[in-house]
């Protein structure tokens, strides 16, 4: 997984690979690349999606509201969703390093990929909503 097994064989520029795989952490958003119905004969919303959702990792300070920043003193709710999206990332970087061929495959990306967006989408509702522990006073006090 780490070392990249492909990178230690000899190019054959006359055969193209069976299964192309992009390095372990971009298989997550190469299997929402690759589960995205293209409508109208293109492939551009499966693009979209993958680079939507990088995109929207850089948007997470804006949309978490918890009045606290740390995990640990978050609530039930904060560590359900966060665990929702562990589970929906590692699942999608399994889907991302296979063949692709699976239409049960497919059905379960393209749930999981919808899980993704959810995740982020709903941040500023849940992060509202959710009690946090209060933060110690050590934390908060400033020299």
């Amino acid at each position: 997984w780490f070392l990249e097994h492909d990178n230690f064989t000899e190019a054959n520029r006359l055969v193209t690979p069976s299964h192309i795989k992009p390095v372990w952490y971009f298989t997550p958003y190469y299997a929402m690349l690759r589960v995205v119905p293209s409508f109208f004969a293109i492939k551009l919303w499966g693009v979209l999606v993958m680079f939507g959702a990088i995109v929207l990792l850089f948007l997470v300070p804006w949309l978490d509201k918890s009045p606290v920043k740390s995990y640990r003193y978050r609530g039930w709710l904060s560590w359900t969703m966060l665990i929702m999206f562990a589970i929906c990332f590692l699942w999608l970087g399994k889907i991302g390093s296979g063949p692709g061929t699976d239409p049960v495959e497919t059905i379960i990306g393209r749930i999981l990929t919808f899980l993704y967006f959810v995740f982020f989408i709903t941040m500023p509702l849940w992060t509202k909503l959710d009690k946090t522990k209060p933060v110690p006073e050590r934390v908060t006090t400033h020299d």
